[in-house]
């Protein structure tokens, strides 16, 4: 089979695709043959790699995937050969005293189909069949193919750990990003008010289109007197934090007393100050969030079904295209997702 590897970390000149032999499934595992393949920052951080982190190279990348089922290891009732799925990427053990709770991303051994086991871009993926979910039918094979790990992180984000009502306000910073993005449309679903920034008023412009309230430009404007200006000094609710350090002090400054922040996500850096005057004195709630248990995927899933929820698509390449893809997201000009076309 044709995959996309990398065979050590470094810049888009590690990654390749090559012919690798076929996968067989495990006890408790499944081979799909994939269709589409969606890009996540994910894939940058791990092709990087990271001090003390190690991969059994080559090593294959992509967390996303829909696929149809082809072989099922021993042990698997379903789903069964011949259907057509989409993975929940998250791994654990099913053992523990938190996937016993059903908190499966609390898992001391929690990890990421693409990081901590080979990924999906290539013509067959071997995944645990605990994470197969059916394609939800309105969706296509390149919208269920990027579907997963944004939407569940925002899910989890927005609903689980913030816990948003219909009637609360929401800080996206950075829309157009999978997470931002996501967020968004989830938010808009709930019922919520939604700021979001941007230094692209284009993407500002594709935002209000989906459904953002109230947008700007941050680059020569100044985020807190906006929000506060908004909502009449107030702030707002809940603000959503992919970015990391580089609007970290917005985050503190723009939600209202007892808000809550929730940060996902460390694009611009993971050290940042705090001021902890502004953190005791308003009482605010900070969080940290990734992806999501097993009952928020299927949470997630049932909510997409019920309101027709699609992921918007900036660009589809085929797998023989993985760096002009990854070169793409990593220019970060994409408003929505990046997915690899695999086969028909």
């Amino acid at each position: 089979m044709r995959a996309a590897v990398i065979r050590d970390f470094g810049g888009l000149d590690v990654l390749h695709v090559e012919d690798l032999e076929s996968p067989r499934p495990g006890r408790g595992q499944v081979v799909l043959k994939v269709l589409c393949a969606g890009l996540n920052h994910l894939d940058i951080w791990v092709r990087r790699g990271r001090p003390g982190r190690q991969l059994k190279m080559p090593h294959i990348l992509g967390s996303d995937v829909v696929g149809i089922v082809t072989a099922v290891g021993e042990g698997v009732s379903r789903p069964v050969v011949g259907d057509r799925v989409i993975v929940n990427p998250a791994l654990s053990c099913g053992d523990c005293e938190f996937c016993r709770r059903g908190e499966q991303s609390l898992c001391v051994s929690f990890g990421i189909i693409g990081l901590n086991s080979p990924g999906t871009f290539a013509e067959e993926a071997v995944v645990p069949a605990y994470d197969c979910y059916p394609k939800p039918p309105h969706l296509t094979d390149e919208e269920a193919g990027c579907f997963a790990l944004t939407y569940v992180t925002a899910w989890r984000m927005l609903v689980t750990r913030a816990q948003l009502r219909c009637g609360q306000s929401v800080l996206i910073h950075g829309i157009g990003g999978g997470v931002a993005t996501c967020a968004l449309q989830l938010a808009k679903r709930i019922g919520a008010q939604v700021f979001v920034t941007s230094s692209s008023n284009e993407k500002l412009s594709r935002a209000r289109e989906i459904g953002a309230d109230h947008t700007i430009n941050y680059e020569g404007a100044n985020v807190v007197e906006w929000i506060k200006g908004q909502t009449g000094g107030r702030g707002v609710d809940v603000a959503v934090d992919a970015v990391g350090a580089a609007t970290w002090p917005l985050d503190l400054a723009c939600v209202r007393k007892g808000g809550t922040v929730v940060l996902c996500g460390v694009t611009t850096g993971s050290k940042a100050e705090t001021d902890l005057s502004a953190l005791y004195w308003n009482q605010l709630n900070v969080l940290g969030s990734t992806v999501g248990s097993a009952e928020d995927f299927r949470q997630l899933v049932v909510a997409a079904n019920v309101n027709q929820l699609r992921p918007i698509i900036d660009a589809v390449f085929p797998l023989d295209r993985v760096r002009d893809a990854m070169a793409k997201l990593e220019q970060g000009g994409q408003f929505g997702k990046i997915v690899l076309r695999v086969a028909e």
